[in-house]
């Protein structure tokens, strides 16, 4: 083989080798966003069914809140005392079920839910203070509802605005799995003290909405984490039992419960260890979702 042959051998077989290294780097370049497209796609979760399922239980709830608020404030208005305080926890528990939704509208949920604390928090005083709560002091303490009619017009105009605009909400995971964990987190700040509820001391039936409202979230999103850590959903049944067999003791008739003031010492602190028990494993389920 002469020196010019040599020369272009080597020449082509360079150009064959940088052709296929092209041509591999190409098609690395092509194929790598596919393949991590690929692999998130396969270990994102689609939680399109069980934030359409969580809308629907929150519309739910929404829709019998507005009928029982329109129901309390006619027996209000009507000076039924006795019929408008039996009302009063029991239109309160379908708010308190699907909070998570309702806080996401601004004023609406301080205008609705808010305590006279609250109000002063803000640097507001007590004229400025409308909700179930300022008609709770109307009914246990002033013992009469002259003088609040328009405070009870106002809850009512409130409670159908909210109506008017969860049936807009986006629920998106976020909101839904961290509204569980705040749910909880409520019941263990101002649940537990009994500073909610401070005229009626009805908190019981606060908490029993705010536990059933998480435990309906996870409910929907079980077999999703049961995919991925089946001992968390154990964990988590186990001690949504522990938490619904301890307030099942404190039941009165067929929907309702006890004085808040009558729980002792024990008892609250049974009942506040079981929600802290219940708190660090449920936050767990954003980790998991992710």
């Amino acid at each position: 083989m002469n020196k010019k042959t040599i020369i272009a051998t080597l020449l082509a077989s360079g150009m064959l080798l940088a052709a296929c290294t092209d041509k591999e780097e190409a098609t690395k370049k092509d194929n790598t966003p596919q393949t991590e497209e690929k692999e998130q796609t396969k270990e994102a979760v689609d939680l399109t069914q069980e934030l359409a399922t969580y809308k629907a239980f929150a519309l739910a709830q929404m829709d019998e809140f507005l009928l029982e608020t329109e129901q309390f404030v006619t027996l209000f208005k009507e000076n039924k005392i006795e019929e408008a305080k039996h009302l009063y926890p029991r239109a309160r528990m379908y708010f308190e079920r699907s909070e998570p939704i309702a806080e996401s509208f601004g004023d609406l949920d301080p205008k609705i839910d808010g305590r006279l604390a609250d109000i002063e928090e803000e640097g507001l005083g007590e004229e400025d203070w409308t909700g179930y709560h300022k008609l709770e002091y109307a009914l246990w303490v002033d013992g009469k509802t002259e003088g609040y009619e328009a405070v009870a017009d106002q809850l009512l105009a409130d409670a159908k605005e909210l109506h008017a605009l969860v049936q807009t909400v986006d629920v998106t995971p976020d909101l839904m799995i961290t509204g569980a964990v705040d749910l909880l987190n409520e019941v263990s700040t101002s649940k537990i003290t009994g500073e909610e509820e401070i005229y009626s001391h009805t908190d019981l039936y606060d908490f029993k909405a705010n536990i059933e409202g998480a435990e309906k979230i996870f409910e929907i999103l079980k077999s999703k984490i049961h995919e991925k850590d089946p001992a968390l959903v154990t964990t988590l049944e186990e001690n949504f039992t522990t938490l619904d067999q301890l307030l099942a003791k404190y039941q009165e008739g067929e929907d309702g419960y006890v004085s808040y003031e009558t729980l002792t010492e024990e008892d609250t602190k049974a009942l506040s260890a079981a929600v802290n028990q219940l708190g660090e494993p449920l936050s767990q389920m954003g980790i998991i979702m992710e």
